[in-house]
């Protein structure tokens, strides 16, 4: 029973999330100088700053400058709530601070490879389904070597949710039955893959991003595992198909 399978890419394949948190901690202490003797903590600095961030991810969705405007923001706020008059020359060092996220290396996460070999030597099509700006993505996807896994059959989206993936479905006539989202996040990952009615593994990481926590309440139609380690897809799925195969289930 050969599968199509969808792989998320920032923080299922590869690390994403620890290199945000280096650069926010970098925002988080210019702002604590700046900010301190006006009684602001670091801990409602940063609090704000998670706000800000994800009410600006419903927005914009994942474009390149929302996480440098995050910080422009946030800076702004508690200059207006403070009454510390602003500086074009600290705005312009947060805004470069925020963008120099997108300059770390791509690092894959431990049996990248291994994985998407097994899975593809077993016959499996692969599919990469990422969120975020397009040359971005692009760059990394290229830095990785990933198109020899994935072809022509990569997908990004600025906006990853629910409508997004049914999108993908419908347009690659994918069976459902034969389908599976495999990411970190529950939000743009594993709930729209619940809500599409295909298979769903979640690779639960240690460090997560707010924004991606939910809980899902949706009755899973398929299987709705999660993992920790990518060297545990493939024999997950060969277990979920072995005990679909037997009489009665």
């Amino acid at each position: 029973m050969k599968q199509s399978i969808l792989f998320d890419l920032d923080d299922t394949l590869i690390y994403c999330n620890k290199y945000f948190n280096l650069v926010l901690d970098q925002f988080a202490d210019l702002m604590t100088e700046w900010f301190a003797p006006l009684a602001a903590t670091r801990e409602s600095i940063i609090d704000k700053h998670t706000e800000i961030d994800i009410a600006g991810v419903k927005i914009f969705g994942f474009q390149f400058d929302h996480f440098p405007r995050s910080f422009v923001d946030t800076y702004r706020y508690f200059g207006d709530l403070l009454g510390r008059p602003g500086s074009k020359d600290e705005e312009k060092r947060l805004w470069e601070l925020g963008m120099s996220v997108y300059d770390h290396e791509v690092e894959p996460y431990p049996f990248m490879e291994e994985t998407l070999e097994t899975l593809t030597l077993q016959g499996h099509r692969l599919h990469l389904y990422t969120g975020g700006d397009p040359a971005i993505q692009r760059r990394k996807i290229e830095r990785m070597n990933l198109e020899r896994f994935f072809q022509d059959r990569i997908y990004v989206r600025v906006h990853k949710n629910t409508d997004a993936l049914k999108e993908i479905l419908r347009e690659g006539r994918f069976d459902a039955d034969r389908t599976w989202m495999i990411g970190n996040s529950l939000r743009t990952d594993v709930l729209p893959a619940v809500e599409c009615g295909i298979h769903a593994i979640h690779m639960k990481r240690e460090q997560e991003w707010t924004y991606n926590l939910l809980t899902i309440e949706t009755p899973p139609r398929g299987a709705l595992l999660t993992l920790t380690a990518l060297s545990e897809v493939p024999p997950a799925i060969d277990d979920y198909l072995g005990i679909a195969k037997e009489p009665g289930v």
